[in-house]
């Protein structure tokens, strides 16, 4: 699952610093607050009027099949539209209420939960994991004991980016992947930034378990059920079971396809949620309302503040940008604070919102296609509108070099062809059996109809290796982080009458990836 933020250069002139009026109390101003740029009202309807010409243009540039988008503003959802269709080449269409995942987007909601929890004294943001989740720990033992679930719910626990997304790829479930983060090295505590699903999912496991329930049951208690958000849910049979959902469609070489299905629930809480536009329109009216009668302002306000540094300023004259608990926290060009989140799975997701609270107005966008830019591109091209009054450069263009990494296919050898003076492949005998990792756990090299294949993790994925040179095998593989045309890496070693070992470069971007070969029985 991805999250990528773009991060806007400020232009000074175009925002105007102002006092606020003196407050009643005291007749004191507040100098930590600015008024920006007055937006006026019919720059705001213009902006929602331009919503349905945004969405089309973006649409036939990337070719994504399917859009939903919904604004609120004053309290009420003033736009809510679906484009495209639910599943390319089927007719059915898409509406306000068809049913997306909404990935990363997820993340947010489930701060919000978190928040509620917080506000009702049942946690705090510094709660410490040990005390809430004591089966839980990472590989130094006094980080372990200082860990707090904000820590997680940031980003700044030293966890490796992305760790544990390699477990649930082979097909560990949310247990077996938290017991396993003990073992990945880790980077300065509270002073870097990775983002971590199964981290964000360790701190959210911590406040369920202090509730005594199930995640996907909390959340639908403290957020779901009070909102109204009927056809929103934690839980991926309840995606599935939905007759209006989107299908997701992965990105391929003639445009978009429906080649995969992502099953988020081991990383449920970061990345697992489904709804539709119109559910996530009441959720983006309670953000609005600094939590309305649902979450107390004093608890939620952490999690909607700075709280680690994500993108450092890339120059002297612009700013950095920064993240909650669950939101990133930015300054628009205008001036004005606004707090966002973007999702994606590569197999078929691209969602976002964006909320400018001085304005009282948010957006929400989610496609059915692999983040590609277009949702983002929508949302801000949209906020400039209502802001700017007009917008300030090609949103889509520029977001096309921050997706761009993400279909690049990986390893050392993708793309190539073989040696042309390769060697031989090893024996079977001598390569089939069974290698274990620490933290991968165990492999399987067997016999196959057409050579060996190689067998990972609890799901049995089965990956055919081909020979490449000698020793040296090849194993092709799409997951959710690898697009088609990955290729790995499979080095076997060892001077006796079978392998000792063997190197996985798939396995190889947090540490050592050798596998040892496991003693019969």
């Amino acid at each position: 699952m991805t999250d990528f933020r773009f991060s806007r250069r400020l232009f000074l002139g175009a925002a105007v610093s102002a006092l606020l009026p003196m407050r009643a109390a005291g007749e004191m101003p507040d100098p930590n607050r600015f008024v920006a740029l007055d937006a006026p009202p019919q720059q705001i309807e213009a902006a929602i009027a331009a919503i349905d010409g945004i969405v089309a243009e973006v649409m036939a540039r990337s070719g994504v099949p399917g859009i939903a988008v919904a604004v609120v503003h004053g309290g009420r959802t003033v736009k809510a539209g679906g484009y495209g269709l639910r599943e390319i080449a089927a007719p059915d269409e898409i509406t306000p209420d068809t049913v997306f995942q909404l990935a990363s987007v997820s993340k947010s909601i489930s701060a919000t939960a978190i928040a509620a929890r917080v506000g009702q004294g049942a946690v705090g943001w510094d709660s410490r994991m040990r005390e809430l989740l004591p089966w839980f720990a990472l590989s130094d033992p006094a980080v372990t004991a200082r860990l707090t679930i904000g820590d997680l719910l940031s980003h700044r626990s030293g966890l490796p980016d992305h760790a544990g997304d390699d477990l649930e790829d082979i097909g560990f479930g949310r247990r077996r992947v938290l017991e396993r983060l003990r073992l990945l090295p880790l980077s300065a505590f509270r002073d870097s930034y990775a983002y971590t699903n199964f981290g964000f999912t360790a701190a959210a496991e911590a406040v369920a378990a202090q509730a005594e329930m199930d995640w996907s049951e909390l959340v639908a208690q403290e957020i779901f059920a009070p909102l109204g958000m009927s056809a929103t849910s934690a839980r991926y049979d309840d995606f599935m079971a939905r007759a209006d959902r989107a299908v997701p469609h992965a990105r391929t070489e003639d445009g978009f396809a429906p080649l995969f299905q992502r099953q988020p629930d081991p990383q449920a809480p970061a990345g697992g949620v489904s709804a539709s536009v119109s559910d996530m329109a009441k959720w983006l009216a309670m953000m609005l309302a600094d939590g309305g009668d649902l979450i107390p302002a004093a608890a939620l306000r952490p999690a909607i503040s700075p709280q680690a540094v994500s993108v450092p300023a890339p120059t002297s004259d612009a700013r950095a940008g920064f993240y909650g608990f669950g939101f990133n926290v930015s300054t628009e060009s205008s001036g004005r604070k606004s707090l966002s989140h973007s999702g994606g799975f590569l197999m078929g997701a691209g969602t976002c919102f964006t909320l400018i609270p001085s304005l009282d107005l948010g957006i929400v966008v989610l496609s059915n296609a692999a983040p590609v830019g277009a949702v983002e591109a929508i949302a801000a091209s949209f906020t400039d509108l209502a802001q700017l009054g007009r917008i300030s450069r090609d949103w889509y263009a520029a977001y096309q070099g921050l997706v761009g990494p993400f279909f690049t296919p990986l390893g050392s050898t993708a793309g190539m062809a073989p040696p042309r003076a390769s060697a031989a492949p090893p024996d079977a005998g001598w390569a089939v059996g069974s290698y274990q990792h620490p933290y991968f756990g165990s492999v399987e090299v067997r016999g196959g109809r057409d050579g060996l294949e190689l067998v990972a993790g609890p799901a049995a994925m089965v990956l055919p290796l081909r020979p490449w040179d000698g020793r040296t095998m090849v194993f092709d593989f799409v997951t959710e982080n690898a697009v088609e045309g990955s290729r790995s890496l499979a080095v076997f070693s060892g001077e006796g009458e079978v392998a000792e070992a063997l190197e996985i470069e798939l396995f190889g971007e947090n540490g050592p990836s050798r596998f040892l070969r496991r003693a019969p029985g």
